[in-house]
């Protein structure tokens, strides 16, 4: 047989078409042609994967080898192709049985020894494999290499199969007993349960600690703004250890996310993403980008925390990016040839300086900023953003004698769990956090009662809210009244709501 067709997959955002990689051996002038739309690193897999064959003492075709990715308008890139390509070169050329291939998908970068090495974006391409087979009614195992397997494993009843080297792969079909065969993998049933930093930690700030509870409780974007020192970067760092804990298919969003960057492990399983990005980021760093489009910051904070420290130092453009991320939960990068969907489905924890040296409203009086220095770099965040924030709250100084006999806080287990218990009631109601909710749903399950609408009635003409935000201090009221289990959102819940707008100027 001088054709041989294996399955692959490539990646395109947070997709992974399956990819057909045909092998033809034909006579004429030794040759070695890879077709189909291959970037660099494909074409490059030709010396890699004759080096492999040849140090695994496998005859190397002398013969016109020609390999076609289909489909051929879809780009291919990195080295995951090399392992389908060789064994399509070992099956046509007769060196392997092939009779079992089409049960199969492969992925593997080869080493100029033949070893498997790891590749970028495993559990994407796993899901995808699994899903398509539900669709199809046929599924199909997966050969990868053993640095892989444990997280393409995480996809429940996904068949992986990892191999060391293309030896390995080659006695896996050669066998004729059980003994040379693969082993499937199975997922470890033991992962550690995730671990955060502690709210315990942090002494004092009772204000902002019952802000970001609540803020965790209805997924609400937050913005802190006080001097240097009094805990605003530690409070955000122990933030993901009070929201409720991952689903297994949020697990899974997030994972497969990060597999995208080689940046998942499977210690991390469960564990709410952290990120935070230095003020000097670009903005194709915060939302993804490049002529292969990858997730930026944004998008690995999926299902979890996007910190963004000293907001005013990030420039006003890059800052303007998070507009459209923070309503929709998704970014699409579009560019000449493609096009790319990730979602970004995160929280939002800003924090900043109230003026230039940072010192506005400190005890010690230490600020010489003017009001029009101070209002120059407050509003170096624009009001769309602004608005687009939830909460904006006041993170003050603590006096010395204070702070040293303060009691060490609430621990973030008694915080969690009054988090998880409003949760359920907001997934018990709507099926989503308050946060979530549109138009229709506000007018369904945020409104308040007679002294509490009037309340804000009065708030929105005498501040002159916009619908965005008046909409959005309805949801926070709405979060407050769960975590006390109240089902009518009173005066007291839209007043503690309104206060959580009011740190930086009116709008």
């Amino acid at each position: 047989m001088s054709l041989a067709v294996l399955k692959s997959r490539a990646l395109a955002g947070m997709h992974a078409p399956e990819v057909t990689v045909e092998v033809h051996l034909a006579n004429g002038l030794p040759s070695f042609t890879i077709v189909g739309l291959p970037e660099t690193e494909v074409k490059e897999s030709k010396d890699r994967v004759r080096a492999a064959l040849q140090n695994a003492r496998f005859e190397f075709p002398a013969r016109r080898i020609t390999v076609n990715l289909a489909p051929a308008d879809l780009p291919k890139e990195s080295g995951r192709f090399d392992l389908p390509i060789a064994l399509g070169i070992l099956a046509a050329s007769g060196q392997m049985p092939s009779g079992e291939l089409d049960q199969y998908e492969f992925a593997g970068e080869l080493s100029l020894s033949g070893e498997l090495r790891p590749i970028r974006g495993a559990l994407a391409m796993t899901f995808a494999m699994h899903r398509d087979g539900d669709a199809s009614g046929k599924q199909r195992s997966f050969i990868l290499p053993r640095d892989n397997a444990g997280e393409a494993a995480l996809v429940r009843d996904a068949t992986i199969f990892p191999a060391d080297s293309l030896l390995h792969v080659c006695a896996h079909f050669a066998a004729k007993d059980g003994d040379a065969r693969l082993n499937r993998h199975i997922a470890a049933p033991d992962i550690a349960p995730p671990s955060y930093l502690d709210f315990s930690d942090v002494k004092g700030q009772h204000q902002a600690k019952r802000a970001l509870e609540v803020a965790a409780a209805g997924g609400h974007s937050v913005l802190m703004v006080g001097p240097p020192g009094t805990g605003k970067s530690m409070l955000a760092a122990r933030f993901p250890g009070i929201l409720p804990s991952m689903t297994d298919q949020e697990a899974l969003e997030s994972a497969a996310v990060q597999s995208l960057t080689s940046g998942f492990t499977t210690a991390r399983w469960k564990v709410r993403p952290y990120r935070a990005p230095h003020h000097t980021a670009s903005g194709v760093a915060l939302v993804g980008g490049g002529s292969t489009p990858r997730p930026g910051e944004i998008s690995l904070a999926h299902r979890g925390v996007l910190f963004l420290d000293e907001l005013p130092e990030f420039d006003r453009r890059v800052l303007e990016v998070l507009r459209e991320p923070l309503e929709s939960g998704q970014i699409t990068i579009s560019r000449a040839a493609r096009q790319a969907d990730f979602p970004a489905r995160f929280q939002l924890i800003a924090a900043m300086n109230p003026c230039p040296c940072g010192y506005l409203g400190h005890p010690s009086n230490k600020c010489r900023c003017t009001p029009d220095i101070v209002a120059r770099y407050q509003d170096r965040i624009s009001g769309p953003l602004l608005d687009r924030i939830d909460m904006q709250i006041q993170v003050g100084a603590l006096p010395h004698d204070d702070l040293v006999k303060q009691a060490d806080g609430e621990p973030s287990a008694m915080i969690g769990k009054r988090v998880e218990q409003a949760f359920a009631t907001q997934q018990a109601r709507q099926g989503k956090t308050n946060n979530g909710l549109s138009t229709s749903e506000i007018d369904q399950y945020c409104q308040p009662d007679a002294a509490g609408d009037q309340l804000l009635r009065t708030a929105m003409a005498r501040l002159n809210w916009s619908a965005r935000a008046y909409h959005r201090v309805l949801k926070v009221a709405r979060t407050i009244a769960d975590l006390e289990g109240n089902t009518t959102i009173g005066q007291p819940h839209v007043a503690e709501a309104i206060q959580y707008r009011r740190a930086l100027r009116e709008h």
